[in-house]
């Protein structure tokens, strides 16, 4: 497939024009004009590039990219290693920041209710990132935490009485904790993210309202390979998720 045309669809099918964000989303370093394989990750952190031209990938489609709002200038270091891995290669680099954690089939908010057996109801929070969900049952807390370290492979960290019933689910994966606020007030029972701030104990305490931190790396894992999947099947390109692990 031609390079051009795979960052058009993507930025057509992720609606990435209509987000305000803290990295350009699309096609971020430019590599060979032929994609015929493509590896999909989190983070285009230097190990997943080395293990994406080890496959033979002429492009990588990730949701961690580079060039970051505030971010140092400078190339150098470990973004020199990075930029020089990719440039030396002819590697394509695309990454969908927000664009990927919203889409209402490949999002991450998405890809992680249909793993939990959960289907958005309603958005709440900045820019309608964060999803609901009414459970057909009430369940504890307990029991709640059990089903996410089943699917996700670990064990989150839990904040509220591990009897407590639960029926309203908020979720928004990766740092989204300061949408926790914003689920309560919507009226959740329990808002799950990836990552938890100092505070959030107290809000949880005194608000009544459960909170999960699953790992940020854990909970946006689905998105970027349903993704993938999708662009294999559409346009017979070949397709590998690659995996770096990470305890975050």
């Amino acid at each position: 497939m031609d390079r051009i045309e795979l960052e058009l669809y993507l930025n057509n099918l992720l609606e990435s024009a209509r987000f305000k964000d803290y990295c350009p989303n699309g096609l971020q370093v430019e590599g060979r004009r032929r994609v015929e394989k493509i590896a999909t990750g989190v983070t285009a952190s230097l190990a997943f590039l080395e293990a994406a031209l080890e496959w033979g990938a002429d492009a990588v489609l990730v949701h961690h990219g580079y060039f970051w709002k505030n971010e140092a200038p400078q190339i150098t270091g470990r973004k020199y290693r990075r930029l020089h891995t990719l440039l030396a290669n002819d590697l394509n680099l695309f990454a969908y920041h927000l664009p990927l954690d919203s889409h209402p089939e490949f999002g991450n908010n998405a890809q992680l209710g249909a793993k939990l057996g959960w289907i958005g109801e309603k958005r709440f929070g900045e820019q309608d990132l964060g999803w609901m969900t009414t459970l057909p049952m009430p369940i504890t807390l307990a029991h709640f935490s059990a089903q996410v370290e089943q699917t996700l492979g670990r064990v989150p960290l839990a904040l509220g009485d591990p009897d407590w019933e639960l029926r309203h689910v908020a979720w928004c994966t990766g740092a989204a904790q300061s949408f926790f606020d914003a689920a309560i007030d919507a009226g959740a029972d329990v808002f799950l993210t990836g990552e938890i701030s100092e505070q959030t104990t107290h809000t949880a305490a005194e608000s009544g309202v459960a909170f999960l931190a699953a790992g940020h790396h854990a909970t946006e894992r689905f998105g970027v390979q349903a993704l993938g999947a999708h662009l294999s099947e559409a346009f017979d390109i070949e397709h590998l998720f690659i995996d770096i692990h990470n305890p975050v």
